[in-house]
C-alpha cells in the first residue's frame, strides 16, 4: 500500500501498549505517523495527548487521528472540544467504517481496556482505509458545527 496520508496518534497510560503496536502497524502499512506520546506507561493525563492530536488534524497537518485510553470516553470528549474534529469511539470494525462513511469522523478513539489488541489494530486499519461517502451524509455532517 502506497499512501501519503499522515496519521496523528496519542494515548494515555492505559493505551500506551496499544499505541505502540498501532504505530508499528500504521508504519508497516505505509503511513507517516506523528506520535504525540506518551512514550512510556507512567500515569499521565489524557488531555495532554488528545489536544495535540486534535490540533494536528484540525490544522490539516494530519489527515486522521487515533486516540487510545482506557474507555475512549476521555480522549473522545477532549478531541471533540475542537471545532474541526469529529471523534468517534469504535469498539467494532463496523462502527469505525460507519464513522468514516456516514459521519466523516477524522479521529478514532479506542477503548483499550475493553477490546483486545488485535481488534484494536483491525479497527484502526478499517478507519484509515475507509472513505467518507458524502452525498446525503455531507448535508448532515455540515450541520454538526456550532455557529454559537
Amino acid at each position: 500500500m502506497s499512501t501519503l496520508k499522515t496519521i496523528a496518534i496519542g494515548s494515555d497510560h492505559a493505551g500506551f501498549e496499544y499505541k505502540t503496536a498501532i504505530v508499528a502497524l500504521l508504519k508497516e502499512l505505509g503511513y507517516e505517523v506523528k506520535d504525540f506520546g506518551p512514550y512510556n506507561s507512567d500515569s499521565v493525563d489524557y488531555p495532554d495527548y488528545a489536544h495535540p492530536v486534535a490540533n494536528e488534524v484540525e490544522n490539516q497537518k494530519a489527515e486522521l487521528g487515533v486516540l487510545i485510553c482506557g474507555s475512549a470516553n476521555g480522549v473522545a470528549i477532549t478531541a471533540n472540544k475542537h471545532q474541526g474534529i469529529r471523534a468517534s469511539i469504535a469498539w467494532l470494525e463496523e462502527i469505525a467504517a460507519l464513522a468514516r462513511q456516514h459521519n466523516d469522523a477524522n479521529v478514532v478513539c479506542i477503548p483499550a481496556r475493553f477490546i483486545d489488541l488485535e481488534l484494536a489494530k483491525s479497527i484502526v486499519k478499517t478507519f484509515v482505509t475507509t472513505e467518507f461517502e458524502g452525498g446525503r451524509h455531507a448535508t448532515r455532517v455540515n450541520k454538526i458545527a456550532c455557529g454559537c
